[in-house]
C-alpha cells in the first residue's frame, strides 16, 4: 500500500487560522500582561495625590503601546501591508481614552450623584460604551484598509474587553481585602491582569479570525 506522504503532511499540519489563533493568544496575553503593569504601578505610586489622573492617563498609553505593537507584529503576519505605526499609535490613543472615561465617575462623583436617576443611567451607558469601544475603534481606523469586514472590530473588540474585565473584577474583587499591604494588592491585581489579558486575547483572537477570511477593499466582490 503506498502513502501519500502529502496528504499525510497536509493532515498535520496546523491549519493558518489555528496557527494565527495560537500566536495572537500568547502574544496579545503577553503585551496586556506586560502593557498594564504601567497603570498598576502609577496607581501604586502616587495613590490619591493630584497628579494620579494624568498619570494614569499616560499610563494607559503606555499600556495600549506595548499591546499595541504585540497586536501588529501579529497582525503583520496575515497583512503585511498593516501599518504597524498606525496600529500602536491608534491603540495608545484609544487605551487613554479608555482610562479618561474609566476615572470619570470617581472623580466627578460629587457632581453626577446630584442628577436624575434617568440622567445618570443614560451618561453611564453611554460612557460605558465609549469606554469598551475606544480601541476598537480606533484601531479600525487601520484595520478598516486591508478588510471589508473590519467593522465588526469594533463590536468585537468591546466583546473581549468585556470579557477581559469581568474576568478582572471576578479574581481581583474578592482577594482585594481591607488592610492588605501594597505589595500585596499589586500582586492580586497583577494576577488578575493576566487572567484579564487572556479572556480578552481569546475572544478578541476569535473574532479576528472571522475579519482576516473577508476580502480586501481592494479585491473585486
Amino acid at each position: 500500500m503506498t502513502v501519500d506522504r502529502q496528504g499525510a503532511a497536509s493532515a498535520v499540519r496546523p491549519h493558518p487560522d489555528d496557527r494565527f489563533l495560537r500566536y495572537w493568544l500568547f502574544w496579545v496575553s503577553l503585551g496586556e500582561s506586560v502593557g498594564f503593569l504601567a497603570p498598576a504601578l502609577a496607581q501604586l505610586a502616587f495613590g490619591d495625590a493630584p497628579v494620579r489622573v494624568p498619570a494614569l492617563i499616560l499610563a494607559g498609553a503606555l499600556e495600549g503601546t506595548v499591546l499595541g505593537w504585540t497586536q501588529a507584529t501579529v497582525l503583520r503576519s496575515r497583512i503585511p501591508a498593516l501599518s504597524r505605526s498606525r496600529w500602536v499609535g491608534a491603540t495608545a490613543i484609544g487605551a487613554s481614552v479608555a482610562w479618561f472615561i474609566g476615572l470619570l465617575p470617581a472623580e466627578w462623583a460629587d457632581v453626577w450623584q446630584r442628577w436624575p436617576a434617568p440622567a445618570q443611567l443614560g451618561v453611564g451607558l453611554a460612557a460605558g460604551v465609549l469606554l469598551l469601544t475606544s480601541i476598537g475603534i480606533a484601531q479600525w481606523t487601520e484595520l478598516k484598509r486591508h478588510r471589508r469586514a473590519a467593522g465588526w472590530w469594533i463590536a468585537g473588540s468591546a466583546a473581549a474587553w468585556c470579557a477581559g474585565l469581568a474576568v478582572f473584577f471576578a479574581v481581583a474583587t474578592p482577594l482585594w481585602q481591607p488592610g492588605q499591604s501594597a505589595a500585596v494588592v499589586l500582586l492580586i491585581g497583577m494576577l488578575a491582569g493576566v487572567l484579564m489579558a487572556v479572556g480578552m486575547a481569546l475572544t478578541s483572537g476569535l473574532v479576528l479570525v472571522g475579519i482576516l477570511r473577508t476580502k480586501s477593499p481592494s479585491q473585486p466582490v
